[in-house]
């Protein structure tokens, strides 16, 4: 192992910004401190912005002692379809016919549960919300759950305690949710073409296993506030947010078409634009875009991708020297501070791995997606999305990390007993 001068600086500023990750909360109080610099410690205690950032320090180290050629060369190599995709179909599946689609699905799926409306209601969002992701990515399960629960909880004064353990749950079934099919999921989309893993393997080996995990980790949140989400009444309905039909069926054509062409960039960022068309044209039937806060979680993401790319000297050997059970709880920790798919594209690189190291590697990677918010994509999507509702709209990572545990301990045991 004799990593390069640049690799050393990105691994410690790697380590930097994580330890920036738990530490936002922190610059958020500096700028009621210090009025005078608010912007800029309102701008440094946003989540969304650490790893672009960081980033943006690593590519002007590199400019500096490599000069501009390699530095250019290196981010060329990087692959940003990802965090332009996560931009996409957060704006499509965050808008107003999309969301007001799923509430009525939720809506039915609770109506056939004989529990109170705000409890069966709250168990179908964190159960069929995140299987969903299997079909029309994480992502966008992520934006559509993330929406769903403000509107129906977050916004309407429940317990704190409530908040921070929907949340554990909800980033932990998204995560594992979207392994019933082989293109939905970033850590399976990684090595399901090189490891020859089609829909049919993915639901036999990961999928069922992932909707039992799924459903007792939604069932277990219920019962353990089922007083708190009983007492909550339905929300009526605005008779002036009615979509018509047809405007809901060409926004679900948009965001099918967006999910088909996910990893074609110049098609589904050309439908991006001519859904923002029709959106303008169709005014009425629109919320605001959510186009801020896909822009802030794309951000992110890039900013993962160019300072995890230098990662890979320290991160794939160690990965190479585990056997099959020390593979899986290491992948499974290792993904809070790593992002999962960057982790499976690491194991992936690795020539005549077993099926049971391939099995271990995703299995623990998707297991600890709910851990922190950069351990799974679409994390940073339902971090900014529910945020604002929070005391001084900040998330502590702390409290996601022990919210995010027990749901954690259940996809461990599902992928690992069953």
């Amino acid at each position: 192992m004799n990593p390069a001068p640049i690799e050393i600086i990105g691994a410690i500023l790697f380590g930097i910004a994580l330890i920036h990750t738990f530490a936002t909360k922190y610059f958020q109080q500096l700028a009621h401190t210090y009025p005078a610099h608010a912007g800029i410690w309102h701008f440094l205690g946003e989540v969304e912005v650490v790893f672009g950032f960081w980033a943006m320090i690593l590519v002007v180290m590199m400019l500096v002692t490599e000069g501009k050629q390699p530095a250019i060369a290196y981010l060329d190599q990087q692959s940003f379809i990802e965090p332009m995709f996560v931009f996409a179909v957060m704006v499509i599946s965050g808008s107003r016919p999309i969301l007001q689609f799923a509430m009525l699905c939720v809506n039915k799926l609770a109506g056939l549960i004989p529990w109170p409306e705000g409890k069966a209601f709250y168990f179908i969002t964190l159960s069929f919300v995140p299987l969903l992701g299997s079909f029309i990515t994480e992502p966008a399960a992520m934006t559509l759950a993330g929406l769903i629960l403000l509107e129906r909880y977050y916004s309407r004064g429940i317990s704190t305690r409530l908040k921070y353990v929907t949340l554990g749950v909800l980033f932990v079934n998204i995560s594992i949710g979207g392994t019933m099919t082989s293109f939905a999921a970033p850590p399976v989309l990684m090595v399901a073409s090189k490891w020859g893993w089609d829909t049919v393997f993915m639901f036999t080996t990961f999928g069922w296993k992932a909707a039992i995990g799924v459903a007792v980790n939604a069932l277990g949140a219920t019962i353990l506030f089922q007083r708190e989400l009983s007492s909550l009444k339905k929300a009526k309905p605005s008779a002036n947010n009615e979509v018509p039909l047809l405007v809901i069926l060409v926004h679900v054509v948009f965001l099918v078409g967006v999910v088909v062409f996910a990893h074609h960039p110049v098609v589904f960022m050309g439908l991006l634009l001519f859904f923002l068309g029709f959106t303008h044209a169709y005014e009425r039937y629109q919320d605001p875009l959510i186009l801020r806060e896909g822009l802030l979680v794309a951000f992110f993401l890039a900013g993962l991708v160019v300072l995890g790319g230098q990662q890979k000297w320290w991160l794939q050997p160690l990965l190479a020297d585990m056997d099959n059970t020390v593979l899986f709880f290491s992948a499974t920790l290792l993904t809070a501070i790593t992002d999962n798919a960057a982790l499976t594209y690491l194991g992936s690189l690795l020539e005549g791995t077993s099926a049971e190291f391939r099995y271990s590697l995703v299995a623990g990677a998707v297991a600890g997606g709910g851990l922190t918010v950069i351990a799974n994509a679409p994390n940073p999507a339902g971090f900014s999305i529910l945020k604002g509702s929070f005391e001084d709209e900040a998330i502590h990572p702390l409290g996601l990390l022990a919210a995010a545990l027990p749901p954690t301990v259940i996809a461990i045991l599902a992928f690992r007993l069953l």
